[in-house]
C-alpha cells in the first residue's frame, strides 16, 4: 500500500522540494498524488504538469489544497502532506493540515519562532496526528551506529562533544542577485526568523549533537557574526555548549569558510574512547582508543547494530549518501503510518525519526542562541521544554 502524498511548496527551481520528492519516491512507500508547488499559481500548475500529475489535483494555494483534498473519499484523499517552504511557511500549513486529519512532513527549522513551535506542538498532541521533521542527517546509517555505541555504554561516560559545519556558499553577498532565491529568502529576517547560518545549519549541528550523544543542552555562550557586510542575519558563530550530566561541547557553523560545501562533522569522547564521523565519507565511523587501534567500521556490513542495517540498503562498498539518509526518514515515517493503518507491524527501529521534541529543541537552540550572542552574560540556559505525552 502506497501513501498518497501531498506537497506544498517545492515548485520550480527549488532544491529542497525535489530532493523530498526523490527521497519519498526512493522505497516505493508513497505516491506523489497532489500539490500547492508555490504561491505563484501559474508556477504551481507548471510544476504539476511537469511532475505528471492529475491537473485537478494540482492546487492555486495551500488552503485550497487542504480543503479540497479533506473533502475527498478516504480511498482519495492525500494522506502525508509533505511542506517544503520557507521557514515563514512553516507554521500556518502544518497547524491546518494536522488539524483537518492529515500526518505531516515538515522541513527544519519546524517553524518561524519558539512560540509558534509549542502552539504546534499543542496541535499534534490534541489531535493524535503525527509529524516528521527532516533533520536529514539523523538517516545516516554509521550516525545510527554511533548513537547505538553511545547508549550502550562502550564509550563509557561522555565527556565532550564538538560538532562543526562549514559551508561557503554566502561567503560573498548572493542575496544581492535577484536570481537567486534560496540566498534571498535564507537572509531575509522576514522570511527566515532572528537566525541566519545557525538557524540554518545550526540546528542540524545542535540536532545531531544531541541525537547521538544523548544528551540535552542546558546551558550555551555563543559567538554570533555577520561577516559579509550589507547581510541583516548571523552568517557564522561558534557556541559553547554544557550538557545535562556534565559534558561540554562546541558547535561550530558558518557559511563564509570559502570553498566548503557541506563539511558536516562530529566527535564524542567519552571516559573509555571517542568517536570521529565527517558527511564527506558518511559510510564510515571511526572509533578511537586508547590502548588499541582506531576501529574502522563501514556501512553495509554485519557487525553493526540493528538500527544501522535497516537505514541500509546495499551492500558494503557501495556509496550510500544524503538522499538515502533522507529517504531513511521518509521510509521510517511511511512504516509507522502503514502499521497505524492496519497495516504490517513497523519494526522497532522505524520509531526512529525525529518529531515535535525536536522541532521543540531546535526552535528553542536558535533563540537562546541569537540571545546569547548579543549578550554581555557568559551563559545563557537553555529554555526548558516540556515533556509531551504526543504521539508524534
Amino acid at each position: 500500500m502506497k501513501l498518497r502524498l501531498g506537497m506544498i511548496g517545492g515548485g520550480q527551481g527549488s532544491f529542497i522540494g525535489a530532493v523530498h520528492r526523490m527521497a519519498a519516491a526512493m522505497d516505493g512507500l508513497y505516491e506523489l498524488t497532489a500539490g500547492a508547488f508555490s504561491s505563484n499559481p501559474a508556477t504551481s500548475r507548471a510544476t504539476g504538469q511537469e511532475l505528471a500529475l492529475d491537473a485537478g489535483r494540482v492546487y492555486d494555494s495551500y488552503q485550497q489544497l487542504l480543503e479540497q483534498e479533506a473533502q475527498r473519499p478516504a480511498q482519495e484523499r492525500v494522506q502525508v502532506i509533505s511542506i517544503v517552504t520557507p521557514n515563514h511557511l512553516h507554521f500556518a500549513p502544518a497547524k491546518m493540515a494536522l488539524e483537518l486529519g492529515f500526518d505531516v512532513v515538515l522541513d527544519k527549522p519546524m517553524t518561524f519562532s519558539l512560540a509558534e513551535a509549542r502552539e504546534l506542538a499543542a496541535v499534534v498532541q490534541a489531535t493524535g496526528r503525527r509529524l516528521c521533521l527532516t533533520h536529514t542527517y539523523t538517516g545516516y546509517p554509521m550516525l545510527k551506529e554511533a548513537r547505538h555505541l553511545v547508549a550502550s555504554g562502550a564509550l563509557g561516560t561522555v565527556r565532550k562533544v564538538y560538532v562543526e559545519y562549514p559551508q561557503g556558499w554566502l561567503s560573498s553577498f548572493k542575496e544581492g542577485n535577484a536570481d537567486n532565491k534560496q540566498a534571498a529568502w535564507r537572509t531575509d529576517p522576514a522570511r527566515s526568523g532572528v537566525a541566519g547560518a545557525m538557524g540554518d545549519i545550526g540546528t542540524h549541528a545542535f540536532n545531531l549533537a544531541e541525537y547521538v550523544s544523548g544528551l540535552e543542552v542546558s546551558q550555551l555562550c555563543a559567538d554570533i557574526h555577520t561577516v559579509v557586510p550589507g547581510r541583516q542575519l548571523d552568517d557564522d558563530g561558534a557556541v559553547l555548549l554544557q550538557f545535562a550530566g556534565g559534558a561540554s561541547g562546541v558547535l561550530v557553523a558558518t557559511q563564509v569558510a570559502a570553498g566548503e560545501e557541506n563539511n558536516l562533522r562530529l566527535r564524542i569522547y567519552g571516559e573509555k574512547g571517542g568517536l570521529e564521523w565527517q558527511q564527506a565519507d558518511a559510510n564510515t565511523l571511526l572509533v578511537k582508543w586508547p590502548d588499541r587501534p582506531t576501529e574502522i567500521r563501514r556501512t553495509g556490513a554485519g557487525y553493526l547494530c540493528a538500527a544501522a542495517r535497516h537505514n541500509s540498503r546495499i551492500p558494503p562498498g557501495h556509496p550510500e549518501g544524503y538522499l538515502e539518509a533522507f529517504a531513511n526518514l521518509y521510509r521510517n515515517f511511511a512504516l509507522t503510518l502503514r502499521a497505524d493503518l492496519g497495516g504490517p507491524p513497523a519494526p522497532p527501529e522505524a520509531a526512529d525519526y525525529p518529531g515535535i521534541r525536536d522541532g521543540l529543541r531546535g526552535m528553542a537552540f536558535i533563540e537562546t542562541v541569537i540571545a546569547s550572542g548579543r549578550s554581555a552574560q557568559k551563559w545563557t540556559d537553555f529554555p526548558a521544554i516540556e515533556s509531551l505525552e504526543q504521539r508524534t
